[in-house]
């Protein structure tokens, strides 16, 4: 059976994107910073916390190969997530540098590249992260009048009315997708379906409904249950399993199967 994707740890082909996306206009605002009934942000500035995880990464990047919205990142966050990868992958670092050659090459607009003059004036949202809040005020210097998004797991160190008077928005994943199940639900559930058939086919993964709890996409996994989505077959499994392989690695499973064929021989 030829390896998926995510065993390649290849990045998402869908489709070209277009030129631009059409966003409808916000209506009333909700206490999240979201408007009632609103289309998620176009513009969305991926902190390396979101990109790491290959799931995130993949549901993300699938939508925005549709069209649904324009992923942002910096030179910063790239070298961040180089780092962090070969680390927590335990891949070597030429093997990941090329991962992230193919995203370049998959988005080529996304990386803003140096962002450090838009750090100026910045206050209150954590030191440590205003090159993610100065990547934001870049991806609105690109793209003008299209309503742009950081999107983190780390809310807590970013200021939201700092970032409010800058115009940026502030999400954590479950929420944004869940406004990109209303907005863009098809892609979505493409993306959903196409990674619980492949989980189905992996031995000892997990359905996708466990997946998406660790991931702490509680909203997502409620819709997607919701609509019949039933995650594919399979038993527990750790959840590095889901991070993306490099060429040539050996399929979730087979690592442990070596192991154990190991053990019984010594």
């Amino acid at each position: 059976m030829p390896r998926s994707q995510a065993q390649r740890g290849g990045t998402p082909r869908e489709a070209a994107r277009p030129a631009a996306i059409s966003v409808p206009a916000p209506d009333t605002p909700s206490p999240d910073g979201a408007a009632a009934g609103a289309a998620p942000p176009a513009v969305l500035l991926l902190d390396t916390c979101v990109l790491i995880s290959n799931v995130l990464r993949r549901l993300l990047l699938h939508l925005a190969a549709q069209g649904c919205l324009r992923p942002a990142w910096s030179r910063v966050i790239g070298e961040e997530w180089r780092r962090n990868a070969a680390r927590l992958w335990d891949v070597p670092a030429d093997e990941v540098a090329a991962q992230w050659q193919a995203l370049q090459r998959d988005f080529p607009q996304a990386d803003l590249g140096e962002v450090e003059a838009y750090k100026q004036g910045l206050r209150y949202s954590d030191p440590k992260d205003w090159h993610v809040v100065a990547a934001g005020r870049a991806a609105l210097a690109r793209w003008p009048g299209q309503p742009a998004a950081i999107l983190t797991r780390n809310l807590k160190d970013f200021d939201r009315r700092e970032l409010r008077g800058l115009g940026l928005q502030l999400y954590e994943p479950d929420r944004y997708l869940e406004l990109c199940w209303a907005a863009h639900g098809g892609p979505l559930r493409d993306a959903l379906e196409s990674l619980a058939q492949e989980l189905a086919q992996i031995e000892a993964a997990p359905p996708l409904h466990e997946v998406l709890g660790r991931e702490r996409l509680y909203r997502l996994r409620k819709l997607w249950h919701g609509q019949g989505g039933q995650g594919g077959q399979g038993s527990h499994a750790r959840q590095d399993e889901m991070r993306p392989k490099p060429p040539g690695a050996a399929r979730p499973g087979e690592a442990q199967a070596q192991q154990k064929r190991t053990r019984s021989q010594s």
